[in-house]
């Protein structure tokens, strides 16, 4: 009968669920302390940024008028898939300037008509070319309007047909 005694207490021990308790509680403290601590503004400062961008003063709109331009139609010769070009676009000038822009508007079309039938058609064609040709006529447009008049070329058109 010792013997008996001595096996049912040397079987299978039932294991602690001491460490299961423990990591539970830790993982219940840490997720609660991250939450406090992203929630209070101490990591990443989101609630200090949103505050201080409600309080502050929105500048004022520049002074600017668009003025439009009439479209252009460009042959572009019959060498090419494509035979015209359909451009459209508009002027953004300062305010003070739109009288004298409008008044010189013939002579802008004028210039940027013999640009476009002088540019060769494998730039119109080029995706990235449209920068560069953005950049070619608004130089030419502000030589003629005078500097400072016209700030930027808003292209509304550009069809290759």
């Amino acid at each position: 009968m010792a013997d008996e005694t001595e096996i049912e207490e040397d079987g299978p021990k039932k294991k602690s669920n001491k460490p299961l308790i423990i990591g539970l509680v830790m993982a219940l403290a840490g997720g609660g302390g991250g939450f406090f601590a992203v929630q209070s503004g101490m990591l990443f400062g989101a609630h200090e940024e949103a505050e201080t961008d409600s309080h502050t003063e929105v500048a004022p709109m520049p002074d600017v008028v668009f003025v439009p331009m009439e479209p252009l139609i460009i042959n572009l010769g019959s060498g090419t898939k494509n035979q015209y070009l359909r451009f459209r676009a508009q002027l953004e000038v300062a305010g003070a300037f739109e009288t004298e822009v409008t008044t010189l508007l013939p002579r802008v079309m004028d210039i940027l008509n013999g640009y476009l039938r002088a540019v060769d058609v494998h730039d119109l064609e080029d995706p990235s070319g449209l920068i560069r040709l953005r950049a070619q006529m608004l130089r030419r447009i502000q030589i003629v309007t005078g500097e400072g008049r016209v700030k930027d070329l808003l292209i509304m058109e550009f069809v290759l047909n």
